[in-house]
């Protein structure tokens, strides 16, 4: 629950011992009646402080916070007045446990910015660590890429000094790496934080480890896994009376395959049990878990129910706790929800928000989801859409035989090009004005060879756009390197004597060009038809070579 108890008095000691025992979100039974009781008999401010804090969060773990904040407001007090900085990030984390809630992120950002400064100087490897934790948790609710790079960073050196951030560091670049749309770390990362756990002795350390498990699994395709762990959090929240963790169960049931199971399981949250859902760190994921469950089990009368109480918090993020897990934003059930609803425009506002969102961090398998959801046109039916050039210095866009004008735009240009050949891959280098590059592999490639060149060369452009939005220089060198080494490798092999297809400098900065341009452009086009958006961000690939792609289930007639 805190950091250690140092010199403290032997009651003071036993009382801090008894809180490293509570388990997240349980009950906490005795624990806060024993570190009241120590609290009370002190007038020493630097026992106030650890066992104000310490309390605080227990309250706050526990779904308690009006019981939390008053003892958060005194320790922040009682560590102040004694100029000890390692209290004070103590209580500062304590006061980001009991305003944890979806409308306090403001006041999140503030204390996590005064609980870095304390820790910038210390050498205390505990506050050091909630302080990289709860920066890393509002730069992931923030989206804030850069910022989470390095957070994620900074746990991973402190790793190499403490066991506790080092189980922090590999459970939350597990939450990265899904979020990216990566699974193969998913097997070292359980392995690391498992042991990590032990050696640190934290109690709730397994809970934490069976859910990265389970999230994994279900991101992965295990639906056996999935299952296994499914079954082990629905009879730890029902043993527990863990109503929150019913939500996980049941969209771990789903993952599984089983979306019986998972509509029970959501069922459970009648009108009665969403009104008394406390505002804390688990409201969001909580009504975005239901939400997606009672959207795959088609139950209109819980989509009515949890819709409303979600729509305020449309555009966020929804994080797990402590940045256990990434859930996806709230856009794309919302998206999904006002389908339902008979509500096409708004879903296609939200829809094209959601994937938008997904391409710019490099959400891959969230992306991939909402866009197999997603319908292919208008309720209507006409299957027209427009996007050619208007009046001087405009594009005409539109469906259905309706245009807006939009300013123009490189990327327009861009989009037109691929629309006029669908199907058909195009360099970015001709996008952007240079010479079209002939195709390495001729004639003489067998179709293995040519299917696993294709299958490689797509990775690599996902992974590069990814490295892109997350600022990840490094990263994105080396993916560029592995492109080139690939290229000579197999134009060697098929009998062309190792002629290099591309100049990798100026491949590159076209790569990154036309991405940016399209981007942009599709922005463009959805603030003025939603329809025409979301289409173009579902079929629209970009990477070294480009290419537009007809939903052959629902195909589009374009007016160029």
């Amino acid at each position: 629950m805190g950091p250690t108890a140092g010199e403290f008095p032997e009651p003071v000691r036993q009382a801090l011992r008894l809180a490293d025992s509570y388990v997240f979100g349980t009950e906490p039974g005795r624990i806060p009646a024993v570190l009241h009781e120590a609290f009370e008999a002190s007038t020493d401010d630097r026992v106030r402080a650890r066992l104000g804090a310490t309390l605080a969060r227990c309250w706050a773990y526990a779904g308690a916070h009006t019981r939390a904040v008053p003892f958060a407001d005194a320790a922040l007090g009682h560590a102040t007045a004694t100029g000890d900085g390692v209290l004070l990030a103590d209580a500062l984390d304590a006061a980001l446990a009991t305003h944890w809630g979806p409308d306090e992120l403001p006041a999140r950002r503030e204390l996590a910015r005064q609980l870095d400064d304390v820790t910038a100087h210390l050498s205390d490897p505990e506050a050091r660590t909630r302080a990289h934790l709860w920066l890393l948790t509002v730069a992931l609710e923030l989206l804030d890429l850069p910022a989470m790079n390095r957070q994620m960073r900074a746990l991973e050196l402190l790793g190499e000094e403490s066991p506790r951030a080092l189980f922090f560091a590999a459970s939350r670049r597990l939450t990265l790496d899904l979020m990216r749309g990566r699974t193969d770390t998913a097997a070292e990362l359980v392995a690391v934080a498992d042991r990590a756990s032990e050696q640190a002795g934290l109690a709730d350390g397994w809970l934490v480890v069976a859910s990265m498990r389970a999230y994994a699994a279900v991101h992965s395709g295990d639906p056996t896994t999935a299952a296994e762990l499914a079954r082990l959090a629905e009879d730890f929240a029902v043993a527990e009376g863990v109503r929150e963790l019913y939500a996980e169960a049941a969209w771990m049931w789903l993952g599984a395959g089983d979306v019986g199971r998972a509509g029970a399981l959501a069922a459970t949250f009648d009108a009665g049990v969403l009104a008394a859902l406390p505002r804390d760190f688990s409201y969001l994921p909580t009504l975005q878990l239901v939400l997606d469950v009672a959207l795959h089990a088609g139950d209109t009368e819980l989509i009515g129910r949890v819709e409303p109480l979600l729509a305020p918090y449309a555009g966020r993020p929804v994080v797990a706790s402590g940045g256990v897990m990434f859930h996806g934003v709230t856009d794309d059930t919302l998206s999904r929800a006002a389908d339902v609803r008979g509500d096409h425009a708004g879903a296609a506002r939200l829809r094209a928000d959601a994937l938008a969102t997904y391409a710019r961090i490099g959400a891959t398998w969230w992306r991939e989801q909402l866009e197999a959801s997603a319908p292919g046109l208008p309720v209507d039916g006409d299957p027209r859409m427009t996007l050619r050039p208007g009046a001087p210095g405009t594009w005409l866009v539109g469906h259905a035989g309706t245009t807006t004008p939009v300013p123009t735009r490189k990327g327009l240009a861009h989009l037109h090009a691929l629309l006029s050949r669908p199907g058909d891959g195009i360099d970015a280098l001709s996008l952007a004005g240079g010479a079209v590059v002939e195709d390495d592999l001729g004639p003489r490639a067998d179709g293995t060879a040519l299917a696993a060149y294709r299958r490689r060369l797509h990775e690599l452009d996902d992974a590069l756009d990814a490295a892109d939005v997350s600022g990840d220089a490094t990263g994105a060198e080396a993916l560029v390197a592995e492109r080139a080494a690939l290229l000579a490798e197999v134009s060697a092999a098929t009998g062309l004597g190792g002629r290099a297809r591309h100049t990798g400098g100026t491949n590159e900065r076209a790569r990154v060009t036309v991405r940016k341009a399209i981007a942009t452009a599709i922005d463009t086009i959805t603030a003025a038809d939603p329809v025409v958006g979301r289409h173009l961000a579902t079929h629209v690939r970009t990477g070294f070579t480009c290419r537009y792609e007809p939903d052959h289930d629902h195909p589009a007639t374009w007016e160029l």
